[in-house]
């Protein structure tokens, strides 16, 4: 149960990951920056330290690289924080709180839902014994869910809703190699969970389903049988066979496209590895794309608007830290004030945790709502 709840947050809570503090000196605070009526603490930044320490060593480095590294950064990431302030300022004033609470409260549901967990007293219990603090969950979900909201509504948006039919025929008339459609692909996936096991077990078994699926094994039965995908706090291979859909190859994450690159149909991918387990794929079909380029206005607006949002969003915090009221200590002032000038800081500075998703991963879902529109 414990890994499957750290799987399970580390997934749904993008990109950091808050762990219970217990243990911890406590300090007087010190304030390292006023952004506004806020302020940005030491706390605040030693927290910050300590889980891009705990990310890097997740990644394979020691505990002293990793420690040397982040202290390298230390003035990138107090310039990260003071964005991060910005950003939640904005939200409150854009009216996105309430949004936002509604979708912190779904992705706890989420994960109460997939452990078979029927109450929030329930699942605070288990994060308890996982090792999380289930309020600094919440608060890290709502900060990371507010940074995206206000930078879809007040520049995704933007972009998307303000294009002109002129500009929209014009870039597709320079793009049409982009507009034509794409390779399909529809797969089916077997995935066994790490938790509470041994992985070397593990792997022996998932090398010795596909050794059965390539030897001509009925994959929907192995996949009824072995899989271990949950939903709602359910197995539903023994419904599924495993059948995940149809997929445009341009939209499978990076490592799905790479596993499935050569296979014909009825072809099996070798095991993908992630944090919480083993995923093993077959193409059930694969469908030709097409050579003549199609106009579709949608698809012309999120090209251009993934085209043009990095940039958009470096100016939009140029324009935050612009408009603010931000007054950096002494102490830090010489080394955090670059990144805050060049617009270089990120808004976030922890590293992803690879995560196990189901093949319908989109690379850029973090941009678009569900019908691949930003919300205004």
């Amino acid at each position: 149960m414990a890994l499957l709840i750290l799987a399970l947050v580390s997934t749904l809570l993008s990109p950091a990951v808050a762990r219970a503090q217990d243990g911890e000196a406590r300090v007087i605070d010190e304030v390292i920056a006023q952004v506004n009526n806020d302020v940005i603490t030491l706390s605040m930044v030693k927290r910050e330290m300590k889980e891009a320490i705990t990310a890097l060593q997740q990644q394979g480095k020691t505990e002293q690289e990793a420690t040397s590294e982040v202290t390298r950064r230390q003035p990138e990431l107090i310039a990260g924080l003071i964005n991060e302030q910005l950003l939640m300022q904005q939200g409150k004033e854009l009216g996105l709180s309430e949004d936002v609470e509604a979708e912190v409260n779904r992705r706890m549901l989420e994960v109460a839902r997939q452990q078979g967990i029927k109450t929030i007293e329930g699942l605070k219990e288990a994060m308890r014994a996982s090792g999380f603090d289930y309020e600094a969950v919440r608060q890290t979900m709502r900060t990371e869910i507010m940074k995206q909201a206000v930078m879809s509504r007040d520049v995704d948006a933007k972009i998307f809703y303000g294009l002109s039919a002129e500009e929209l025929k014009k870039y597709y008339e320079s793009h049409k190699n982009d507009f034509k459609k794409p390779e399909s692909v529809s797969l089916s996936e077997i995935f066994l969970s790490l938790a509470g096991k041994n992985e070397a077990e593990v792997k022996a078994k998932v090398d010795q389903i596909i050794a059965q699926a390539r030897a001509g094994a009925d994959f929907g039965a192995l996949a009824a049988t072995h899989s271990e995908r949950m939903q709602n706090g359910k197995l539903i291979a023994p419904e599924t066979k495993g059948k995940v859909g149809l997929f445009e190859i341009p939209n499978l994450r990076d490592n799905i496209a790479a596993a499935i690159k050569d296979l014909k149909t009825g072809g099996v991918s070798e095991a993908i590895r992630y944090d919480e387990g083993f995923q093993i794929l077959k193409v059930d079909e694969r469908i030709a794309g097409s050579d003549t380029p199609i106009y579709n206005e949608n698809r012309v607006r999120e090209a251009i608007t993934a085209e043009r949002s990095d940039k958009e969003r470096v100016t939009y915090m140029e324009k935050l830290r612009k408009d603010a009221y931000i007054k950096i200590s002494e102490t830090y002032r010489a080394s955090v004030t670059p990144f805050l000038g060049t617009g270089a800081a990120p808004a976030s500075t922890s590293s992803n945790q690879s995560s196990a998703p189901s093949a319908t991963a989109n690379k850029s879902a973090d941009k678009k709502s569900g019908d691949g529109k930003p919300k205004k």
